[in-house]
């Protein structure tokens, strides 16, 4: 944020002292007029004046002012009225700076200018865990500041991550947004453990630094959660990690958390194109799924949980016996057997069982056609 100049002082009323001229005016060389030399103008009326109009040093102005008038009835100078309007003005600007320094209105403007300067209350000064709204209630285009909220209340976006950049020369746009968008979707898993419990309303949004505020130090990618609807509307906060879960939920999401994210990296090739891909892939599944069988079983389970959780261990087998299979084939056809035998038990009724004994989210959630139906990205550059 940028902190226009002030305003030029304003030209006070009244004449003006002129530089002699060399030239022959209609009253001679000397600009003298017809009925001969004027009383000067009396310089300290006309700080006291400009003084006075600014409202700088009120105190001092209303003494200038003083000064001047006792040194134009000494002198017989001209500049009374402006000696005279620049003690009334000071006057007035010394009692609303009295009121403003008890009311700590001063202290208050100065604090939003220190704040200016190093951040606070602007975009790039928000907290992994803070809500906020933004001006508008938009998290598309340019955000100059925003207001920080509690999260209990309803809320515009909630910061899941930041991330430091180096310093340097500004990267450009692309290349910041590119990376956002790369580092912003990996870390909200890490905020949001449970993405069963995530609104279908909500999608990862960041602000990034522009080229302007690189300049004034900006170094930081702020990674959000927002409505996708645009109308703002989120209400509590969506953090669920170790600071929120207790620690047998906390064990189950993360052996969750790590067979879905090896599902997300199915190659974008289809096998007709390029089945060596999709083999070697389907050879990860399976290698993820037996570090996280072992994971829940090596775990003690609370009484309530330990038979559900041991129903879906037994499916995550099954699943993993389908997946191995579907690495070794050596046609498209026998691959898809495989593959869609291994993703049948994938957020099936054991997992749902599972979640409820142990007092997490229980409702699926709906996935979209990756094909992009919409038309539109995942996300938005704010």
């Amino acid at each position: 944020m940028s902190i226009p100049p002030a305003p030029g002082p304003h030209q006070p009323q009244g004449q003006h002292p002129q530089p002699w001229s060399q030239g022959n005016g209609p009253y001679g060389p000397y600009g003298y007029g017809p009925y001969g030399a004027q009383p000067g103008l009396n310089g300290v009326a006309i700080a006291a004046l400009v003084l006075g109009i600014l409202c700088f040093l009120p105190a001092v102005g209303l003494v200038l002012g003083l000064v001047a008038l006792w040194q134009i009835k000494r002198r017989g100078e001209r500049g009374r009225g402006m000696a005279v309007a620049g003690a009334a003005l000071s006057t007035v600007g010394l009692v609303l700076w009295v009121v403003s320094l008890s009311t700590g209105v001063v202290a208050d403007a100065w604090q939003g200018i220190k704040d200016s300067a190093t951040g606070e209350g602007t975009a790039y000064a928000l907290a992994k865990g803070d809500c906020f709204d933004a001006p508008g209630g938009s998290l598309e285009g340019d955000a100059y500041d925003v207001d920080e909220v509690p999260c209990a209340r309803e809320h515009d976006g909630e910061v899941f991550a930041v991330i430091e950049l180096p310093g340097g020369s500004f990267p450009g746009d692309a290349k910041v947004t590119d990376l956002a968008d790369d580092r912003c979707y990996t870390l909200q898993d890490r905020y949001a453990m449970d993405t069963w419990a995530l609104p279908e309303n909500v999608d990862v949004y960041y602000l990034v630094p522009s080229r302007d505020s690189w300049r004034l130090g900006d170094r930081e990618i702020t990674c959000l959660f927002g409505s996708t609807d645009g109308k703002g509307g989120l209400k509590g906060s969506l953090r669920s990690d170790a600071t929120t879960l207790d620690t047998d939920q906390v064990a189950f999401l993360k052996a969750t958390g790590a067979v879905d994210a090896v599902l997300y990296e199915e190659p974008e090739e289809h096998p007709e194109d390029d089945l060596a891909a999709a083999t070697a892939w389907a050879q990860r599944v399976h290698g993820v799924l037996g570090a996280q069988i072992e994971a829940l079983r090596g775990h003690s389970w609370p009484a309530g949980a330990k038979r559900p959780v041991a129903d879906l261990v037994k499916d995550m087998e099954e699943a993993r016996e389908a997946w191995a299979k579907a690495a070794g084939a050596d046609d498209v056809d026998t691959y898809f057997e495989h593959y869609d035998r291994g993703y049948e038990d994938v957020d099936g009724p054991t997992t749902v069982t599972a979640r409820k004994a142990l007092g997490l989210a229980t409702t699926p959630p709906a996935y979209e056609d990756d094909s992009g139906s919409e038309g539109e990205e995942p996300g938005a550059e704010v």
